[in-house]
């Protein structure tokens, strides 16, 4: 299998790129050298494009990379990502908010317009060569090719490398051709703003144009290319995380940010597969990825030893944390920074390599799940800790994807907001929800999974009223499951939600089972359930998931 031999030629044919200086496969030590010496862009909002982007700790090359993005860039931009409208395609994609159709002639101009300015410029491009997906039977070969040594690094960071079994490699590739100093003129090139990250799924191109240098744009535009792929194939691509218990049990958990997804898979009991994006196909479970790209902001240590002792290990990558006042990069040690500072952005990340997890399954690959966990914070007090999902049932609450933001959390939001993300990670669903929704429950039907849906936000009332789920029954409620504790044990039907509760738990109290029981007020209560329960089905009925195939349960 060659991967080196002909890239640049590969290149030229697929991209028409020919007056370009290539570092091919550099180690993460050279490209630690290369983005300090060489990544320059903008960091400031009125600052100048060549200012330097990388800096190097106390620690030297022993230690993280620290990497600023551009100001206008300090997350994925959402409203800036797109997908060639091809007529071979066009009707099989999720087109939304943050999926929308490029025009394909419009597609062809950009890309040729980056092409001849990075010609123009003799531009050094990084390139880095590696998959998708943790399965050689079915992982997708991707080709990093960028401006920045971060950028590659960050790939080799998050991605499986040297993965020998892989068939047709130059035939499956996916290339990214990654231009920061590219800008894009929306008159003229047919986007939204100066910069455009575009899928096009015809010529197997991400295409990056533009100030759009958040290292999660890497990620995540590969992650959704998969998951237009993977289900073509019957296999679910899955925004989760995965582990595996002592028995060989193994368990996904879907949740959107704050239902405690990263806590709860981080069990010492239980062997990780990963914390972020999951493949479930024929031969079982495995890790789309190499890496973890954690939240740092207000990171306590104490409670996540992992990620604390990894800020100091050669090869991660640290993003937008401002070094201290007064004091240069440097001369600081990584542990000094002050994780709390949201100076730059709440969006604080990092990078790091699985295997700095202490407990992780070989190959990052097991077995079919025994165990599907939903996960949902309801900050309105009203949802069971934990329920029961069916066949039906889990279709239903897959596609919602529901959790709610806290009352505080912005401006003006005095009350327990509902978020609803289908499949619980809808920016990166190319496919409609239903085609995930339905190979989840085939693959739960015919491997015997059971579902739960585990609420790990309020009792006793709302947000500012009652008391959070203590992580103590959330753990307790969890194990049951897993252990197959609550297979057979005796429910109630919730009658708002019809959601099947059961009516004991070891170690837990009964009590709190049923939210009514934990209210003082039981009308207040009553009118809270029907409040929120309204609000899944104006979400059902807003989402047209009824024509989709997907049938109403509450």
């Amino acid at each position: 299998m060659t991967l080196t031999i002909d890239y640049a030629k590969d290149l030229e044919a697929l991209l028409g790129l020919k007056h370009v200086t290539y570092k091919y496969g550099l180690s993460k030590e050279e490209l630690f050298h290369e983005a300090i010496a060489n990544d320059r862009g903008r960091v400031r909002k009125d600052g100048p494009s060549n200012e330097q982007k990388a800096y190097a700790t106390k620690l030297g090359v022993k230690g993280p990379l620290v990497y600023y993005t551009d100001p206008d860039c300090t997350g994925r931009r959402v409203k800036d990502t797109y997908t060639v409208a091809w007529p071979e395609v066009v009707d099989q994609i999720w087109w939304k908010a943050d999926m929308q159709q490029y025009d394909p002639a419009k597609y062809q101009g950009l890309l040729k317009r980056v092409i001849e300015h990075l010609n123009a410029k003799k531009a050094t491009l990084y390139v880095k060569d590696v998959f998708v997906g943790a399965d050689p039977s079915f992982a997708i070969p991707y080709r990093f090719v960028g401006e920045y040594a971060t950028h590659a690094m960050f790939a080799h960071n998050m991605f499986p490398k040297d993965l020998p079994g892989v068939k047709d490699v130059e035939a499956r590739r996916w290339t990214m051709i990654n231009a920061p100093s590219f800008t894009c003129v929306p008159e003229r090139d047919g986007c939204r703003a100066e910069a455009a990250i575009v899928i096009d799924i015809k010529n197997k191109i991400c295409l990056v144009a533009g100030r759009a240098d958040y290292c999660g744009v890497v990620k995540k535009t590969i992650f959704t290319v998969g998951n237009f792929l993977m289900p073509l194939d019957g296999r679910l691509s899955m925004h989760c995380s995965a582990n595996v218990g002592p028995r060989g049990d193994a368990a996904i958990l879907f949740g959107l940010s704050g239902t405690g997804k990263t806590t709860l898979s981080a069990d010492p009991d239980r062997r990780l597969i990963g914390d972020d994006e999951t493949i479930w196909s024929d031969n079982g479970l495995c890790n789309l990825e190499d890496g973890c790209y954690a939240k740092l902001i207000d990171l306590n240590k104490e409670a996540e030893p992992v990620i604390a002792a990894a800020l100091s290990k050669a090869g991660t990558l640290i993003e937008n944390v401002p070094p201290l006042k007064g004091r240069k990069m440097a001369e600081l040690d990584p542990q000094e920074l002050d994780l709390n500072d949201k100076s730059i952005t709440e969006n604080t990340r990092f990078s790091y390599p699985l295997s700095a997890n202490p407990n992780v399954m070989p190959k990052s690959q097991g077995p079919h799940p025994e165990t599907i966990v939903l996960l949902t914070a309801d900050a309105f007090g009203v949802l069971p800790p934990i329920s029961i999902l069916e066949g039906k049932d889990v279709m239903y609450h897959f596609v919602s994807g529901f959790t709610a933001k806290l009352a505080g959390t912005e401006v003006g939001v005095t009350e327990p907001q509902a978020a609803f993300s289908a499949c619980f990670g809808a920016p990166f669903m190319a496919h409609k929800p239903s085609v995930y929704a339905k190979l989840l429950r085939q693959k739960m039907e015919k491997h015997h999974a059971r579902c739960i849906l585990l609420n790990t936000g309020w009792s006793g009332g709302a947000y500012g009223i009652g008391k959070r789920i203590s992580i103590k029954d959330t753990r307790a409620l969890l194990n049951a499951a897993l252990n197959g504790n609550l297979d057979k044990v005796e429910c109630e039907v919730h009658p708002i939600f019809n959601l099947k509760m059961p009516k004991s738990c070891p170690g837990v109290d009964a009590k709190i089972l049923n939210p009514r029981n934990t209210w003082t007020d039981k009308a207040a209560y009553d009118a809270a359930a029907n409040k929120l329960r309204d609000m899944f089905r104006k979400n059902f009925a807003d989402k047209k998931f009824a024509e989709l195939g997907i049938e109403p349960v509450m």
